[in-house]
């Protein structure tokens, strides 16, 4: 089926109602595969030797259009209804998501809740004693009317972050969740290094792991060695930042132009959301979806779902040669780094930056530095350092901050 097959098929599915299409589904989640749709489905993965399958492709809720963290949901709610019809019925929120918890219980609340998976997170980070886990944990459901989760994760683990957990008895608690039925299942999400993975995924008898995994960190930032830890511990694996926070479609011109010479059906998305799905212990790819485009086009790269070939790999292989000769700063977007104690809106910064570097001229990208208000450009960085020690990929923004201001004195 080509593109535009797929797409006249995926419109004539009817209504974005929260019963309209549903399938009959079971309660019991270990026989069920929750299809929530009767249009064509995603390909589906099983989980274990549950009987439980779960959708290849999984719907992540930090993106979401909108403005100044207000999430715009009238298409949010498109968004996910067209999801869920064709089977992308795995949700991922965090607490620390603006709006996605409470996004969650006006729109997915709607509908049935053995028709979907959803996953949300502890912020570590934030406790400040055990009653925060109580506090915060009881908020979450009260967010998402969800009544239970079917994946709940300590969030964004690092060196820091898991000697909190510990201190904290983080895992005694998710355990009394689960053992009171408001958790299905226990994982966690990661960002620091294979060696700290190694020791926390041995400490505890994890039931997923999420981990940043795409075409570019599979070296740099050591995602293999993560990635065959926890396969050989028999772990399986949800995978984030699958396109670097957008930053794998935004390519140079000519790296680009070596997928579409290659396949011009396909999108420059598609490619790196095949890369990490190929991968046989990866459970899930979950997709920052912040458009409805993006949800029809992930769609269509995961129905009747197909590992990349030898030959695709090799295509992929000389994109990625081509686009390491910008040098971009691997910034995802996560936007950890913020607030800023100054109001600098640092992902925007290393965005620009990252334009000069793929062959935007200085003045152009200039052009959009200066309509920014002053208290947002990197000229007004006082260099604290409060950010570095939030950023996952450990960049280091004080200097970056420093760089740009330099770029674009000179405008």
């Amino acid at each position: 089926m080509d593109r535009r097959d797929f797409l006249r098929n995926l419109f004539r599915v009817a209504a974005y109602s929260p019963v309209a299409g549903l399938a009959d589904t079971l309660s019991d989640d270990v026989n069920a595969d929750k299809r929530s749709g009767s249009g064509e489905q995603i390909t589906r993965r099983p989980y274990k030797e549950t009987g439980m399958t779960l959708p290849l492709l999984g719907f992540g809720m930090m993106r979401f259009p909108g403005k100044d963290g207000s999430i715009d949901q009238a298409a949010a709610e498109k968004m996910i209804g067209t999801a869920l019809e064709h089977g992308c019925n795995y949700f991922d929120t965090a607490y620390i998501y603006p709006g996605s918890e409470e996004l969650v219980g006006k729109v997915l609340a709607k509908y049935p809740r053995d028709s979907y998976y959803l996953t949300s997170k502890m912020p570590i980070h934030q406790l400040k004693s055990e009653a925060d886990l109580e506090r915060i944990f009881r908020e979450q459901l009260r967010r998402t009317r969800a009544g239970y989760f079917d994946f709940y994760f300590m969030h964004w683990l690092n060196a820091e972050h898991w000697a909190m957990a510990k201190t904290f008895h983080v895992w005694d608690f998710l355990e009394k969740q689960k053992a009171g039925g408001r958790i299905r299942r226990i994982g966690f999400s990661f960002h620091d290094e294979p060696e700290l993975l190694r020791e926390i995924a041995q400490a505890h008898p994890w039931e997923l792991v999420q981990i940043q995994l795409n075409y570019l960190d599979w070296e740099i930032y050591r995602a293999r060695e993560m990635y065959e830890i926890l396969t050989k511990l028999d772990i399986p694996v949800a995978v984030m930042e699958p396109l670097k926070g957008g930053s794998l479609v935004k390519l140079t011109e000519s790296a680009a132009r070596i997928f579409t010479d290659a396949d011009p059906e396909r999108s420059i998305a598609s490619w790196g959301l095949r890369y990490a799905a190929s991968l046989p212990n990866v459970q899930v790819v979950l997709s920052g979806m912040s458009s409805q485009e993006q949800v029809e086009d992930n769609l269509m790269t995961f129905t009747n779902f197909t590992p990349l070939t030898g030959v695709e790999r090799q295509t992929l292989a000389d994109a990625l040669a081509e686009y390491r000769k910008t040098s971009a700063v691997p910034c995802t977007g996560c936007r950890y780094c913020r607030p800023c104690p100054k109001g600098v809106d640092i992902p925007r910064n290393i965005a620009l930056h990252n334009q000069v570097r793929a062959g935007t001229s200085v003045p152009a990208a200039g052009m959009v530095y200066f309509a920014m208000r002053e208290s947002e450009r990197a000229s007004n960085c006082v260099g604290c350092g409060i950010c570095q020690s939030r950023c996952p990929q450990k960049l280091k923004i004080p200097d970056l901050m420093r760089e740009i201001r330099a770029e674009f004195r000179s405008c």
